[in-house]
């Protein structure tokens, strides 16, 4: 009798740790999904910019300008490969998430400009080139026309409203950034933003948010050896920018910060990080993605 009443005890015993087991392990997998991610699974940053998805998007190579698609399935990128310096060159890539939850990485082409998808997710624009999405992904590249397809773009981005922003490629560093409306169904010639933004040297990879209420950009407004620093203007309630506010020392550094971009949700702020050589035969130093939440924006609005 008392080894029955042993044996039940035991069962009771067992039972009672393999609940205690499962609910702690239901637990941690809980936890886990809280910290995953629509981007690419990535655990999410706070205000301190932390690097993008070490060794699966930010690698030994150098990679350079992320965005996600507004329905966030698809990102897309610019990564240098090769081994031997002489064999390196520049490739677009893409992460697109399975139905499974799975992302899977892919390199569409050599690089072909700088990435950026319109805030409706119609069009990727390239530069002064852009691809339109169809049924089948996107259409094959096509020219913005005159007079953009004059002008040295580096990288378009466009707001909601349709309204480019946009930089020039220029040898000596003046360049000038400039915007283009749609003004009564037709879209107006590009103009200069004011002085409030073009001052400086080097100004360049403009973002406009797609409600237009502020303007990202990077440039260098202090002497001294290069050193591009992202830069933002809100736009006053008089329509007019106002004064150009550098972010915070946390994502501005002694390194190069450049080619800021606001993620579609807009809750995660995106940009370039030169992080230093990575072997002394590089040629040109290290460059990879960082992001940071975007409340490191909102701090600066004006009250």
């Amino acid at each position: 009798m008392r080894n029955n009443y042993f044996i039940v005890a035991m069962l009771v015993l067992i039972l009672f740790f393999s609940a205690c087991k499962s609910k702690k392990q239901h637990s941690k997998a809980s936890d886990s999904r809280t910290t995953e991610s629509p981007y690419l699974g990535q655990k999410l940053p706070g205000i301190i910019p932390e690097m993008f998805a070490p060794g699966m998007v930010s690698t030994e190579n150098w990679e350079m300008g992320g965005v996600f698609t507004p329905d966030q399935k698809e990102f897309y990128y610019i990564r240098e490969v090769g081994e031997k310096e002489e064999d390196k060159k520049q490739v677009f890539m893409m992460f697109q998430q399975h139905s499974n939850g799975n992302w899977k990485e892919s390199e569409i082409s050599g690089r072909v400009g700088e990435p950026f998808i319109s805030p409706d997710g119609k069009i990727m624009h390239l530069g002064r080139r852009y691809k339109e999405r169809t049924e089948s992904g996107w259409s094959e590249i096509k020219s913005l026309g005159a007079p953009f397809d004059t002008i040295r773009i580096m990288r378009m981005t466009s707001s909601a409203k349709g309204t480019y922003a946009f930089d020039e490629a220029t040898p000596n560093g003046k360049s000038v950034l400039r915007y283009s409306r749609i003004i009564n169904g037709k879209r107006e010639a590009p103009k200069p933003f004011p002085k409030e933004i073009n001052t400086g040297r080097f100004n360049a990879h403009p973002f406009i948010a797609a409600d237009e209420s502020y303007v990202l950009w990077d440039g260098q407004r202090e002497n001294g050896p290069r050193n591009a620093e992202i830069y933002v203007s809100f736009k006053q309630p008089n329509g007019a920018w106002g004064k150009a506010i550098k972010l915070n020392k946390e994502t501005n550094t002694k390194a190069s910060e450049f080619g800021a971009r606001v993620t579609p949700d807009g809750k995660y702020l995106f940009f370039n990080r030169n992080t230093g050589k990575v072997t002394p035969t590089d040629k040109y130093e290290n460059t990879d993605i960082f992001w940071v939440d975007a409340k490191v924006i909102e701090t600066l609005r004006p009250k």
